[in-house]
């Protein structure tokens, strides 16, 4: 079975990681949730109310970290996923996660991002001369 890596911590946007796990599962990919720990994280959710002018956070469905970023291995999974929300706003400085997508990209693997995500990939050197959305 192919395993997609999932990265994210506290604050982690809960919806993009419950859609990303359960359509990896219904395609028959296996997905792991990584974080800096092992351990139930919190997410949060984005949400719009009206009258004011940019997204609301509230608190959303948590997700259990089933591997601490200091135990992964590229090797063990076809691709790897950065989850957005606030979580990629510390994990930009967390030199275990750029050392992660730096090992997927130098393995010539899949790197994908969502939203925030992106500044997970900026802060590791791999967007520079690549076009991205």
């Amino acid at each position: 079975m192919k395993s997609i890596l999932i990265l994210t911590g506290d604050s982690g946007e809960g919806y993009e990681c419950w859609y990303a796990i359960h359509r990896l599962r219904e395609e028959g990919y296996e997905a792991v949730v990584a974080a800096p720990e092992k351990r139930r994280l919190h997410m949060v959710m984005h949400d719009f109310e009206p009258g004011w002018s940019t997204y609301v956070e509230r608190p959303g469905y948590g997700v259990e970290a089933e591997l601490a970023f200091e135990d992964v291995r590229a090797a063990d999974y076809d691709a790897v996923l950065v989850l957005g929300g606030r979580a990629p706003e510390y994990l930009r400085n967390d030199g275990k996660v750029l050392a992660i997508v730096r090992a997927f990209s130098e393995s010539g693997k899949w790197v994908f991002a969502i939203c925030h995500g992106i500044q997970v990939l900026i802060a590791a050197g791999l967007v520079k001369g690549r076009r991205v959305t």
